[in-house]
């Protein structure tokens, strides 16, 4: 762009300052966007403005670009042929040039073969593409192709048949000049030709075009001053996927600062899937914004189908009827239109200088250039002319040639000027005049300055609240003591309540398993219970079972069965009773533990601590709650473990394994009257104490003692919770007494840290305020008035 005024030489700075203070206030919520902003001054004072023109290809894309300059500067033919980016940027009178930069071997050879595998070809080798012989093969190939679709532009299929001529041809003719792996790059004054028109004669061919990887077009035209660069782009609907890639690339890139969308419905009837998925991606890219023109092109074609152009008033009236910026043209019609004006009937209006390469004589007849045939069709069959003063005929004892010179010798620029004014070119070229000399960088501006101010409204209400809460704080520290114990007992109120649903929450999460440290330590009295249960039922001996029964009754030299169960049982409810205990202790000991670590790790609790100068009495009150509760649940385990004195209720059921395990045993024991005939049925009485054990131990581990736990835990530590809650509401003197010791102090900082956070806020207002003012001198200078931003005023 031309240089920007003096009065914005700061504005980035100025900006930037604004979007550093936004990300130092890290509490605004939602977070600022700043990124778009960002997008924004970027735009606003970068060197260039790049312009897009993207779509599917023969949309019509480069003619347009050549009609909008009235210039010949880019190939322009049906199919896709080549994937060359091209750039238009501003030169002044005498200065013009291009830089043209050529694909390399691998490229075309990748090309090549990508068109290949389409047509359903043999892949070409590296040394055939280098072999007049085998090139020439692929080149007949083509031309049948194309000749069985019924021409260039008559399928998909004779297009790329096209492009893959072409592609060979531009290989054979510009050896020198494509490197083999590196893409060489020239001015035009190495490749010896002398001005721009030359330079764009050679690229324009097909072949040479098809050859190029980049132009570089530095041309004399108003519309591109002020930096704007005209991007010309492949197809995004192009056969080799990099040619797409490039053209999404170009759609992407934070660089671009508008698309000019050239969309084919005028000719297919509706919108493609890529020309719909182009449109989205547009909405996608920061940089771009609203800065959307929608060209319909070929708009001619409607003019001799209602169907097609009913379906396109539906289609715009549907889906662009929100933008203003949507046009439709001929730029076939449009281009020649202004170039036959300077032609006349010396040079048959042009076939015999602007077309001579189209007009090819077969057999003594000449060709007829496609401008010619759409002249005519607009003429004789497009009704454009009906209520005009031109009474054109078209003669069909004529030659479309021959119609078009006598109709232009008749009729002259008046009727050239009507086609020009039917083909649309001149509303989209005077649109765009208007749009990029005239309101493109106002929008800029504007855009800009209503984003950033979109961002500044919250920081600046953000910091009025800051700011006025901070002033009216107490500013001396007598003043702020008062204020302090007036929260007193509100706070007081506050800990005790926390601290009473912090303990109610711990008790629940416990009754639901949701305490994972104490699963774990149930989890282990669990697993040593279920181990110590089967190390006593492997270790138990008869024989002691036995010599205690008898040594119970002196007067007797045997023992019956029953009597050696009994001592079994006794000995396995005492066993594991000890066990219970220990883990339940430990399980105890543990989750009060637990608990005061996470006590002390509540916001509360060190509120409390400082108000109190203690934690009330809270780690005082859970010792002797866990001294009672280790009391209570050692109780509950020697009454658990007592009843498995006695036998389950079903063990002697009849039909039970149990009873004819009893039976078995009983049968075994009674060979003898000895202790040997007790000894050798031992496995048997083990067997018969696991089946009664085992069931009271589950059931103990699995619902009767963990239950007894939940509830032993329940019943004290909320009633406790409750109490200690009211034992903090009571200690209100005591509080106060403790913070008149340190308030003194702590309202000394508080008042010191309330006015840092005052001179704080005012410079970032100062700073702020400052940078609006740049802001604002950049945009008066600019006559956008009514975008300036508005100062802080912070509250008194």
């Amino acid at each position: 762009m031309t240089q920007l005024p003096q009065q914005c030489s700061g504005l980035s700075d100025q900006v930037n300052t604004i979007l550093e203070l936004l990300r130092e206030e890290s509490s605004l919520t939602p977070k600022p966007k700043i990124v778009i902003v960002e997008a924004d001054l970027k735009k606003a004072i970068a060197p260039k403005f790049y312009i897009v023109f993207a779509g599917a290809f023969s949309a019509g894309k480069s003619m347009l670009i050549n009609a909008l300059l009235e210039r010949e500067l880019l190939y322009s033919a049906e199919g896709h042929a080549t994937g060359t980016e091209c750039s238009i940027e501003y030169a002044e009178a005498g200065e013009e040039r291009v830089i043209l930069t050529f694909l390399s071997q691998a490229e075309i050879l990748e090309q090549v073969n990508i068109l290949c595998s389409h047509l359903e070809f043999d892949p070409l080798t590296e040394v055939e593409i280098n072999q007049s012989e085998a090139v020439a093969t692929y080149q007949e190939d083509c031309k049948y192709v194309i000749q069985a679709e019924g021409g260039e532009g008559r399928s998909e299929l004779a297009k790329k048949a096209r492009a893959l001529s072409l592609l060979l041809e531009g290989y054979q003719k510009n050896p020198d000049r494509i490197g083999e792996k590196e893409n060489k790059t020239y001015s035009m004054g190495e490749l010896n030709f002398y001005n721009l028109t030359e330079a764009a004669t050679y690229a324009r061919r097909g072949s040479n075009s098809a050859v190029l990887k980049r132009l570089q077009y530095y041309c004399h035209h108003p519309l591109l001053a002020d930096g704007n660069v005209i991007i010309d782009t492949p197809g995004i609907d192009a056969p080799v996927e990099r040619d797409r890639a490039l053209t999404y690339d170009k759609i992407k890139s934070p660089d671009t600062s508008a698309v000019v969308c050239v969309l084919k419905p005028a000719s297919a009837g509706e919108m493609t899937t890529e020309e719909t998925e182009l449109l989205e991606l547009i909405k996608e890219n920061p940089g771009v914004r609203d800065r959307v023109f929608y060209v319909f092109n070929r708009i001619d074609e409607t003019w001799y189908n209602a169907q097609l152009r009913q379906r396109l008033e539906g289609l715009v009236s549907e889906q662009f009827y929100s933008s203003d910026r949507v046009y439709q043209t001929s730029a076939l019609l449009g281009f020649y239109g202004s170039q036959i004006k300077q032609t006349s009937e010396r040079d048959r209006f042009g076939l015999d200088s602007i077309f001579s390469d189209s007009v090819r004589t077969l057999g003594g007849e000449e060709e007829t250039p496609q401008f010619v045939s759409e002249f005519n069709n607009y003429c004789g069959n497009s009704g454009k002319l009906a209520n005009s003063i031109f009474r054109v005929s078209v003669h069909g004892y004529e030659t479309p040639n021959q119609n078009y010179i006598r109709i232009l010798s008749e009729w002259g620029n008046p009727l050239i000027n009507q086609l020009i004014e039917d083909s649309g070119i001149e509303t989209f070229r005077s649109a765009i005049a208007r749009y990029l000399t005239e309101e493109k960088r106002p929008q800029l501006f504007v855009t800009l300055a209503d984003d950033l101010e979109e961002l500044c409204i919250p920081l600046v209400e953000h910091w009025k609240a800051v700011y006025r809460d901070l002033i009216s704080q107490p500013q001396e520290i007598d003043a702020m003591k008062k204020q302090e114990l007036q929260k007193l007992n509100q706070q007081l109120k506050s800990v005790a309540k926390e601290l009473e649903e912090h303990l109610s929450q711990e008790v629940n999460d416990l009754i639901v398993n949701g305490d994972s440290s104490f699963e774990a330590d149930f989890n282990k009295l669990q697993a040593r219970m279920v181990s110590r249960l089967d190390e006593l039922l492997q270790t138990f001996s008869v024989r002691d079972a036995y010599s205690r029964a008898t040594a119970s009754h002196p007067n007797n030299s045997t023992a019956p069965l029953i009597a050696v169960l009994v001592e079994a049982l006794y000995y396995l409810a005492n066993e594991l009773e000890k066990v219970l205990e220990e883990s339940a202790e430990v399980v105890i000991e543990n989750y009060f533990q637990n608990l005061q670590e996470k006590l002390r790790h509540q916001d509360y609790y060190r509120r409390l601590y400082r108000l109190l100068g203690d934690d009330g009495g809270i780690e005082d009150q859970l010792k002797t709650l866990k001294e009672t509760l280790l009391i209570a649940i050692k109780n509950a385990a020697h009454t658990e473990c007592d009843r498995y004195v006695r036998e389950s209720p079903r063990f002697y059921d009849e039909g039970t394994f149990s009873i004819y395990q009893f039976r078995q045993t009983l049968q075994q024991t009674s060979q003898s009257y000895d202790a040997e005939s007790m000894v050798e049925a031992e496995p048997s009485i083990r067997q018969l104490l696991k089946l009664d054990f085992e069931p009271k131990v589950d059931k103990t581990i699995r619902s009767n003692f963990r239950q007894t736990i939940n509830n032993t835990l329940k019943t004290n530590l909320l009633p406790m919770a409750k109490e200690q809650e009211e034992a903090i509401l009571q200690q209100y003197e005591k509080a106060r007494t403790n913070l008149e010791q340190t308030l003194a102090e702590e309202a000394e900082g508080k008042i010191a840290k309330n006015l840092q956070m005052q001179t704080e806020i005012l410079g970032k207002v100062k700073q702020y305020n400052e940078a609006v003012q740049g802001i604002n001198s950049c945009l008066q200078q600019l006559e956008l008035y009514e975008s300036q931003l508005s100062e802080i005023s912070l509250p008194q």
